[in-house]
């Protein structure tokens, strides 16, 4: 098996953009992640189930369904992710080095606290559960299989469109989807207390372990991205109020976003980046 796409989760809005976006262009396996339980509103999900749900668009595209795999995870539970982490491991042929070509981490909620009146225990633990802390403990489970110091560079498959993921640099890239309210500079108009500090957090976790991997002189790097206002549940109550030409379809947002990953390298390490290619400055 060659190098391999994973993301987490895959199954809604912006993410299910983007893992439709790498099955379409690229020929690399890909990997998803669902959660095992939705809420109660929602059918049980079973991976076939969840492999219908992401492939049905795209029947009749020259797509190989045999190249999804899809994994159960719970981003509220340690042991989960650590199932998840095994079961991705034991997928991957033992004969042939397999490692992270392109990884995105997407794992997020907004409980929009206007002032501090609205500030809720339990809507504020599950805000650093979901945006800081699954974050770090995807780090945990799931890092290794970025590429080793040994390897000189992560190799692409031959039949690999050019277009896709690019020959500008081989380096692995481990992209963590943050937002510009999490800069501290960029503050001019306050608000949304724990999601502002629990994006802060993430990009100090997306800088501390890209000087991890440096140290460890693995090809590969850890960056943050802003997508945007993207149209999704997440935003949905502010989309009225978004400047026009300013709310994007998740289609559009992953492609923006595909694009910009695919140009960062060395210079851009450990940084976050809007859609526009553009840092986000701390």
């Amino acid at each position: 098996m060659p190098p391999f796409v994973l993301i987490s989760p895959a199954t809604r809005g912006l993410s299910l953009a983007l893992i439709r976006h790498y099955l379409q262009t690229t020929s690399l396996p890909v990997f998803g992640t669902y959660r095992p339980h939705p809420p109660s509103s929602e059918q049980p999900r079973t991976p076939d189930s969840v492999r219908e749900h992401i492939l049905r668009p795209l029947s009749g595209l020259n797509v190989d369904p045999s190249r999804l795999r899809v994994l159960p995870l719970d981003f509220t539970s340690e042991e989960s992710i650590a199932a998840a982490a095994t079961a991705l491991g034991d997928a991957l042929p033992k004969d042939a080095q397999s490692y992270i070509r392109i990884a995105f981490f997407l794992a997020g909620v907004l409980h929009p606290e206007r002032q501090p009146a609205d500030l809720v225990l339990e809507d504020i633990a599950e805000t650093f559960q979901l945006n800081v802390i699954s974050h770090l403990l995807l780090i945990k489970h799931f890092s290794r299989f970025l590429p080793p110091a040994s390897s000189a560079r992560a190799a692409t498959t031959s039949e690999e469109p050019s277009s896709s993921l690019g020959a500008r640099n081989a380096l692995a890239k481990w992209v963590h989807v943050s937002a510009r309210v999490g800069s501290i500079s960029d503050n001019a108009l306050g608000g949304w207390y724990s999601y502002r500090a629990s994006k802060a957090a993430l990009n100090q976790v997306i800088r501390t372990f890209d000087l991890h991997l440096q140290a460890k002189k693995l090809p590969a790097i850890s960056v943050g991205v802003h997508p945007g206002t993207v149209k999704t549940d997440l935003s949905k109550a502010f989309w009225n109020s978004v400047k026009p030409g300013k709310l994007f379809e998740p289609e559009y947002a992953a492609e923006r976003l595909a694009e910009v990953v695919n140009g960062l390298g060395s210079a851009q390490r450990g940084k976050v980046w809007d859609w526009k290619g553009e840092e986000v400055k701390p």
